[in-house]
């Protein structure tokens, strides 16, 4: 009762076909505005601890 009982058998070509959209994308990188380093979008900038041209961070030694 209550179990998961498929009436008929999916093709392997259907089962993949429906695997096939999970595919890992590149993540979307874009220039700080003030030291122009590769940074992830709406973030603080790794290299200068900055986000949208305010130091965040104070500058580590």
């Amino acid at each position: 009762m209550g179990a998961i009982c498929p009436k008929n058998k999916h093709s392997k070509a259907r089962r993949d076909s429906r695997r096939a959209n999970w595919k890992m994308s590149a993540p979307n990188l874009v220039k700080c505005s003030k030291c122009g380093a590769l940074m992830m979008p709406h973030r603080v900038c790794k290299a200068c601890h900055s986000y949208n041209k305010k130091e965040i961070l104070p500058a580590a030694e």
